[in-house]
This record gives structure tokens, sequence and C-alpha cells, in this order.
């Protein structure tokens, strides 16, 4: 057994490409090797951005012989049947096998050298190799038949034990020497084994595994600031993004003016983030502090200063810009930026964003004035709405689109409005995602409900966009999601249609083409699929859902989900379990007997049939009550009451007796059971 070095140098491998990289050369040498009967177990695949490197440990030295078996014509088959099947295998007819007077064929294949399917492997992965982005280079870019990579291919090292893979790519050809750290050592190098390879690179300043750089980052930046008496920003995406950015990172501590520090943190943030890759620093009492942590790439002698002198400095030009950016806004108040907004087009069925922000401030204001959502001034809320989008004209969120809302909270906090103004112009983009934070404040709660039911209802019901298998083009389906969230977490009470009409009140007509049309059940099925995902996390059941959404009319999500709890507590029950295979053979029952003929008896043939007319007409009403005032438990208790007359009820009687009247009685009954039970939920749609 023996282990295999494959590394592919290059210039710089933009950062954001190395892990789908390192995935890409894994999946293309698994295929090559599987596809000549070698199984690869351990394989380690690192990058730096100069380079990818495979090491495949424990492969056979050759591969295993092989017969294969191919099946061929009827010895009766005319002659030309027999010839092509004796091309295809390249054998005589003497060399085939005849089974019952069928042809067979078997064809030896000899074991080969695994170095000869490296060989021959190595070319056709880098040829194979997708990027992203790839491009031509040299003389030979001329021709569309050239090399494509990311960036210009310099170098193949491969190795087999210790002996070389003789192969070669568009002028490339394979050998033992690679290349060191730019810097600290641009000089060759040579491979001996893959043995070898991590610790020869590293003796000269190349650190080949991108997991243990990423550490080197994420622990010497935090210690780089504690030792100033700071605490490090953690920002995983940033390691990563530094670790592909680095053979030899060196974390390094520098600061910048406090004077910067009247830009809000966040655009200091974003600012050295995005545009230099710094991670950022807090003080001991949490609040941003002037100070940044950079990932040099080389070992300096000075210890550093010079760079982080010169990291100062261009840091110091980004921070300049961005206090420019804040100062300027603040000239306007928000009131003023909102007026550019009728210039930007929101969708062309559906005017500007000035159009949107009218509707969310009609729809906010109402939400608070009916107590949909309760405490909440109608004013503030329409105020809110109103100026909510402003910030999306300022030139801050012209250089940082991440920050539109947030921008907006701190305009208007420095102009002097409220702070819950304030706080709902900076969250009403929540809930963007799961797990993010819901709002509760009361003015935040009826913008945030108001701006994404407006998303929602003009894009679905008004201008029928809804999204279309993996397509959702306008977030619809996170527009719901943050809907639902909002509802949930604040207990709101209402129902969704009625506040689906008044979204669109200026369009009532068209509106009620869309909703009594074919909109209605797409609209509450993509509601109950939303609720599914919403809830799945939670371990409420999706079958269960469905049987309350079944019912139809069940648009309150607080009731409805408080219903299906229920239900999926009653379910976890003996009694829930055999009421529902009760019900399932009552439905049988009555699909098969279709159409009943007959006049059904006057009184209870049995004591069974009198059982279960007693046990329903109790039932009946307490389940229809106990729904009715939202108290779902005692609904499932009055069902359950139902569970021992429809078992004795079936242990007792024959549903199909021959007496027309009789019969007519029974189904009756069933008939009347399953009509109980559907008072509470459909249970045709729950599984079991």
């Amino acid at each position: 057994m023996t282990d295999f070095l494959l590394e592919l140098r290059s210039e710089e491998i933009p950062a954001r490409m190395q892990a789908g990289a390192r995935a890409e050369l894994e999946k293309l040498f698994r295929a090559q090797l599987s596809a000549a009967g070698i199984n690869v177990d351990d394989l380690t695949i690192w990058s730096t951005p100069r380079r990818l490197a495979l090491i495949a440990r424990d492969l056979p030295d050759a591969t295993a012989a092989v017969s294969e078996e191919l099946k061929g014509p009827r010895s009766s088959a005319p002659p030309q049947a027999l010839e092509g099947f004796l091309r295809k295998t390249g054998l005589r007819q003497d060399q085939l096998e005849d089974r019952g007077g069928v042809y067979f064929a078997v064809i030896d294949k000899p074991g080969r050298a695994t170095a000869d399917v490296l060989a021959e492997a190595i070319p056709a992965i880098i040829r194979g190799f997708s990027w992203p982005k790839s491009m031509r280079w040299g003389k030979a870019s001329a021709s569309s038949e050239s090399l494509r990579w990311v960036r210009p291919l310099s170098g193949i090292v491969a190795i087999f034990g210790e002996e070389l893979i003789p192969c070669e790519v568009s002028g490339i050809s394979a050998g033992f020497a690679t290349r060191g750290h730019r810097f600290h050592c641009p000089g060759e190098i040579t491979i001996g084994s893959a043995g070898d390879y991590a610790e020869k690179l590293r003796a000269c300043h190349v650190i080949v595994d991108h997991e243990e750089r990423q550490s080197i980052i994420r622990d010497g930046a935090a210690r780089a600031a504690a030792d100033a008496g700071l605490r490090l920003v953690e920002d995983e995406g940033l390691v990563i993004e530094n670790a592909g950015l680095t053979e030899w990172p060196v974390p390094l501590l520098g600061r910048f003016d406090e004077a910067f520090l009247e830009v809000p943190p966040e655009v200091i943030q974003l600012t050295a983030r995005v545009n230099q890759k710094y991670f950022v620093v807090n003080d001991a009492g949490g609040n941003l502090a002037n100070g940044f942590v950079c990932t040099a790439n080389i070992d300096a002698k000075d210890g550093g200063a010079e760079i982080v002198a010169g990291n100062r400095k261009v840091l110091a030009a980004r921070l300049s810009d961005a206090r420019f950016f804040w100062e300027q806004d603040q000239k306007k108040t928000l009131a003023q930026h909102a007026e550019k907004l009728a210039n930007i087009t929101f969708h062309e069925k559906l005017g500007t964003v000035a159009d949107k922000v009218k509707r969310v401030a009609k729809l906010a204001e109402w939400l608070a004035s009916e107590g949909i959502v309760p405490n909440c001034d109608p004013a503030l809320a329409r105020r809110a709405a109103e100026l909510a989008k402003a910030d999306l004209v300022t030139e801050m969120v012209g250089e940082f689109p991440e920050l539109q809302g947030l921008m907006g909270g701190y305009y208007a906090r420095a102009e002097g409005l409220s702070d819950a103004v304030a706080d709902a112009i900076r969250d009403h983009y929540k809930p963007v995602g799961q797990g993010d934070d819901v709002p509760t404040a009361p003015v935040t709660v009826a913008v945030a409900l108001a701006d994404k039911l407006d998303v929602f209802t003009q894009f679905f019901v008004l201008i029928d966009e809804a999204p279309t298998g993996s397509k959702d083009p306008f977030a619809l389906r996170r527009a719901a999601l943050g809907v639902i969230a909002i509802i949930l977490r604040n207990q709101l009470r209402f129902r969704l249609e009625q506040v689906l009409l008044k979204a669109v009140e200026g369009d009532l007509d068209q509106f009620g083409v869309v909703w009594e049309g074919h909109t209605e059940k797409k609209l509450a099925a993509f509601f109950a699929d939303r609720l599914k995902v919403q809830q799945r996390e939670a371990g409420v059941r999706h079958d269960l859902i469905d049987a309350v959404f079944a019912l139809g009319g069940e648009d309150d999500l607080v009731r409805l989900l408080a219903r299906v709890k229920a239900l999926q507590a009653f379910m976890a029950t003996e009694d829930g379990a055999n009421l529902l295979a009760g019900y399932k053979r009552a439905a049988n029952i009555l699909k098969q007997a279709g159409e009943v003929s007959g006049t059904a008896a006057a009184t209870p043939p049995t004591e069974a049939d009198a059982a279960l007319l007693a046990a329903l007409d109790a039932a009946e009403p307490a389940a229809s009550a106990a729904v009715e005032g939202e108290r779902f438990t005692d609904a499932m208790a009055a069902l359950a009451s139902l569970r021992a007359p429809i078992d004795a009820f079936f242990e007792g009687v024959m549903v199909n007796d021959p007496d027309d009247s009789i019969r007519a009685y029974r189904l009756g009954l069933l008939s009347r059971f399953t009509g109980a039970v559907h008072g509470v939920a459909d249970f045709s749609k729950i599984e079991g």
C-alpha cells in the first residue's frame, strides 16, 4: 500500500473559491480512481492561496484482475448478430461459451499498475475541473481548446510513494519541485514523498493545511486583542477568508483614531470587514474600541510595526469616507430623503418604493387602530412606516446595502425622533431568516407586519407572482415565514383573509377575482406549508397542520396552532390512536356504501346502536362548544368519549345489514360520527 501526493500550483486562488475547489478535487479524484476499480478511503485535501494539495493514503500498487461476462445473441440468431457481438468483444466464435443456446463472452481484464492509472487520471482531473470563473493565458489561449483554470497553472507535483508520476497538461509537466512562501522562500523545494510534503513546506513558511491556518488566525487574533485588554469580535467567515488569503498568517493588532468612534459601530465593523478583511475589537465594557486586527502574510523582522502602520493608514482613509457619508446624510431629515423614493421603481406592475411606503403606512396605522397589534399608537405606526425606507437613498446605505434599516434607526435618533419610531425603522425588516430576532415592540410589530403583508399580497394576490418550485424571486416564502413568526411570537389575533383584504383595499375588484378564483386554495396551502417549515423544529407534526387547515375558514394562526397542538397531544394517547382507527374504518365504509337508498329505522336496532347515538348526542355539542370557546383540550376530551362506543359498535353490529332500514340507520350513525370528528379536525389527513 502506497501514499500518493498531488499538488496543483497556480497564481492566487480567490479565497471564496477554495472550499469549492477542495470539494471538486476530491470528487474528480474519487471518480477517476473508482472508474479504474480503486477504492479511496483515506483522503486529505488542503488549499492555500497558491496551491491545491491532495494526499491519498494506502492506495494499492495495482488494480485487481477482473473477469467480465457479456451476454450475446442466441446460437440460432442470424449470422449478422453474432458478427456484431464478436466485433464488440474482440473475440473469435470459438472463444465464446454456449450456455443453453445463448452465447456468452468471458473477458479477462488484467490488473493495471496504479501509477499508470494516476498518470491518466491527473490530466483528466485538471481538464475536468469546474471553477465559478476561469481563464486562459499565454500564447495557447488563442485556441478555445487550451486549458482553462482559475488562474494560470504553474506547476504539478505528482508522487506515488517516492516515484514521480509522469504526466503533462498544457505544456506543464509533473515534477518533484514546488515553491515555498513568495517572500520568505521563493526558490524551488524538492518534495520526496507525501510524508514530507507538509513539513518541507512549513520549513519554507507555508502552512498547507487550511484548517491549521484558520486556528492560528482565530487564536492569534483573540490573543492579540486580549494582550491589549480588549476582546475580539468573533467572525468565523472572516477567519476562513483570511486563511484563504495567507500561507503564513500572523495576526497583528492596530489602532485607529478614537474620533472615528462617533460613527455607528456597525459601520466601522463593516468598513473594516468588507474593505480590509480586518477584525474589530470591543473594550472591557462591550463597546467597540478603536482597535483592529489584521492578518499579515509574512513574519516581519520589526514584529509587524510597519505592516500595522500601513494598514492603519488604509483603514483611516476608509473610515474617513464612512464618516463623510454619516455627516452628509444627516444634513437632510429622513422625510427629505424619503422624497427620493418616488424615483425608485419597486416593481413595474406595482409602482415605486414611495407607492409601497404609502400602502405600508396605511396598513400599519390600521393594524394599530383596530387593536390587531395591541398597545400600538396608530400615529407612531404610520410615522415609522412613512420613514422606514428613507435610508435606502442615503450615501451610507448606497455604500453598504447591508445597513438598510439599521442606518435609518440611527438617523431617526440623531434627528430627535422617538425611540419607538427609531426602533421600528431599524427593525422593520426582521425577522430576516430562521433564528433571527422577532420584533415585540408594538410600533415595530405593526410596521414589520405591514411591510411583509404588503409584499405578500401585492405579489401573490394582485399580480399572481406566487413562488414556483425552487424559484422565489420576490422572497415571498421568507415574507410568509416572517408574518407567521411575528403573529405567533406576539400572539396576534386576526383572520388572515381580513387583513389581506385591507392590504389591497385600493383594488378590491381585482382582489375578489383572484381570492375567489384560484388563489384562495393556493394561498391557504402556501401558508400551511410555511407554517410546517416554521413549526418543524418545535416538533409539530405536518399532517396535523394539514388536518386543521383542511377544515377551511381557519386562518387565525394563533388559534389554528393551539388546535394543532391539542390535537397532537390527543393523538399521542391510546384514545387518539384508537379513535383515528375507528374514523378511518367508518370513512371507508361510507365511501364504499355511496348513496344510501331507503328509509332509516326509527329507533336504534340494538344496544350498541343506542350507545353510539347517545354518545354522539353528548359529544357533538360538547366538542362544538369547546372549539367555539377555543378550549381545544376539552374538544379532544369530547372526541375521546366516542372511542369506546365506536369500538363497541364495530364489534357488536353488522353495518351492512340485509335490512335496508337498519343499514341506512347505521350508515347515518357513522356519518354523524365522522361529522363530529370533522368538527375538530379532518382526520383523513392524519397519518397512521
